[in-house]
């Protein structure tokens, strides 16, 4: 008997508090069967940011895994972009529901960048600044745009990216998953190849670590875990003000009898 060949994901994860902050606002989870992977950095003082980055990154796995049957009404399978916005617009509903029903966790939010593997697809979401980057050949390029008040002056032409890059308005965002009724995600799609590398991270690495600092990382290194864990470092070691996390994923060529490596230091949240 013949098997086809598909891709299957490597994968590692790391949270870390940073240099300055006293708790960590952010969280990720995965859930390995479902080749579902997401980050969200949380805001809102207090235990706020805590509870609504956890709740998402649930909320959303959750969510995602209770449309895996197909459409009720037909059976027919549901598109996975469709699954995803699905999931995003729970978890913005459960957060927000939240938010309004605590009066301790009034104001909370989260951004949230997540992907699926869909065959040899991989498909991204995202609300917020968290990004999502895509390393091929030993070149790294930014997949997501920011919902940030800064990048969207650049895109406008009214800043530089320098000026930018000096700006004190780095955390004010435009959307976020629990601040308002609804939410607009941005959702993208790229045909992987094998050895590719796809990182989701948060703001406290990217404000650091650049296109040019993942490329050199992920060069230095085969070993997923030791690669986020260098570009941890390399963002403490530059200030680390804020809490750091990033999933890297590795697509590798798999028998449909293969599953998902599952590594022991990460842990979903």
């Amino acid at each position: 008997m013949t098997q086809e060949s598909s891709l299957s994901l490597e994968f590692a994860a790391i949270t870390d508090i940073g240099c300055r902050r006293s708790n960590n606002e952010d969280s990720f989870g995965y859930d390995a069967e479902q080749k579902l992977y997401v980050v969200c950095d949380g805001m809102g003082g207090n235990a706020g940011g805590e509870v609504a980055s956890a709740m998402a990154v649930r909320t959303l796995i959750e969510s995602f895994g209770s449309t895996a049957a197909g459409d009720p009404g037909s059976g027919e399978p549901i598109p996975v972009e469709n699954r995803l916005a699905h999931a995003i617009y729970e978890a913005n509903r459960v957060v927000r529901e939240a938010s309004i029903e605590n009066p301790e966790l009034d104001s909370m939010g989260t951004t949230l960048v997540c992907a699926c593997l869909d065959g040899n697809r991989i498909v991204i979401g995202n609300v917020g600044d968290s990004r999502a980057y895509l390393v091929r050949n030993g070149e790294c390029a930014q997949i997501t745009q920011d919902h940030s008040f800064l990048d969207e002056e650049v895109r406008k032409g009214n800043m530089t990216p320098e000026m930018a890059a000096a700006s004190n308005l780095q955390s004010v965002i435009t959307r976020a998953i629990g601040v308002a009724e609804t939410v607009e995600p941005d959702l993208y799609a790229a045909t992987l190849q094998p050895e590719d590398m796809l990182l989701l991270a948060s703001d406290g690495l990217t404000r650091y670590a650049h296109t040019e600092e993942i490329s050199q990382a992920a060069a230095r290194e085969t070993d997923l875990t030791r690669i986020c864990s260098s570009l941890i470092e390399y963002a403490k070691e530059r200030g680390g003000a804020d809490n750091i996390t990033c999933i890297l994923l590795r697509a590798v060529t798999a028998t449909t009898a293969e599953v998902e490596q599952t590594p022991a230091d990460s842990q979903a949240i």
